[in-house]
């Protein structure tokens, strides 16, 4: 389990984040929701070593985060962030294989370069792995930094033949995170609907813990499995998406009416606003 504990964090006078508790657990999509300057980042960022909580702990698996080397995080979890950019062009395949880094020491392997690969593959970009990154519009250069966090939560994975044996497995002892901050944003809609099915996947089959902040309330409705709604700094609420996403909690949060519709043939729900 991955937790910030009674953390709160400021920057000089400014609270960010006051006494908020939060878990992610493998095998669960969580989706961090809330409105603008709610303290939804500034989460994440605790969860990915970014910052140090002014107060609280962040734990990893029941350890400090504070007290883990770098490598360990680094090999343990992947995160995106909202502007994973470069200031120079680089093949994608090259970008992708970033995320290969704490495995192998930045000397690409044939079997990172079998994983980089296949990750293009899951995010409908394998026909890119030659272009310039710098030459990509928006929605892809996102989905190329999506692709190189999945290489760098795939680990040191056992080789299909002996052939391509060039590193030993790392057991699966430990679950892996992944951390997400507003993945979606540049994606058309099909992608989106993409990128969040292939979390839920990873969840549920793999096993990973994985954790997306979003704005589209109705893209948490239908993927998540448990929702935290950050309002000031604070847990405003946190359960499964229909205990979250109220009438009451909206009004209270975002200052709109909206309810939960059933939609028919497909029997599914959908948040509207009144």
């Amino acid at each position: 389990m991955f937790e910030l504990r009674e953390v709160s964090f400021r920057i000089r006078k400014a609270i960010l984040l006051e006494q908020v508790s939060l878990r992610l657990e493998p095998g669960e999509l969580l989706a961090v929701i809330g409105p603008n300057g709610a303290g939804k980042s500034t989460a994440l960022r605790l969860l990915g070593g970014e910052h140090r909580p002014s107060e609280g702990v962040v734990r990893m698996d029941g350890r400090d985060l504070g007290q883990m080397p770098p490598l360990e995080q680094a090999r343990r979890r992947a995160v995106v962030t909202q502007r994973a950019e470069l200031n120079f062009d680089m093949p994608v395949l090259d970008v992708v294989l970033l995320g290969r880094h704490p495995f192998n020491g930045g000397q690409a392997r044939r079997m990172d370069r079998k994983i980089a690969e296949r990750c293009l593959d899951e995010v409908g970009l394998g026909d890119f792995r030659g272009r310039g990154y710098l030459s990509l519009s928006g929605g892809e250069r996102q989905r190329v930094q999506i692709a190189r966090s999945l290489a760098q939560l795939a680990g040191n994975e056992p080789s299909p033949s002996a052939s391509d044996s060039e590193a030993p497995a790392v057991p699966g002892a430990f679950p892996r995170y992944w951390l997400l901050d507003e993945p979606t944003s540049a994606l058309d809609l099909a992608h989106q609907h993409r990128l969040l099915g292939l979390c839920r996947r990873r969840a549920e089959d793999g096993g990973t813990a994985v954790l997306v902040v979003l704005h589209d309330l109705n893209l948490a409705l239908r993927y998540a499995h448990r929702i935290v709604l950050m309002h000031r700094g604070r847990v405003h609420a946190e359960g499964q998406p229909e205990q979250v996403l109220t009438p009451e909690n909206l009004a209270q949060v975002y200052g709109v009416r909206a309810r939960l519709c059933d939609l028919e043939p497909e029997g599914t729900r959908q948040l509207v606003v009144c």
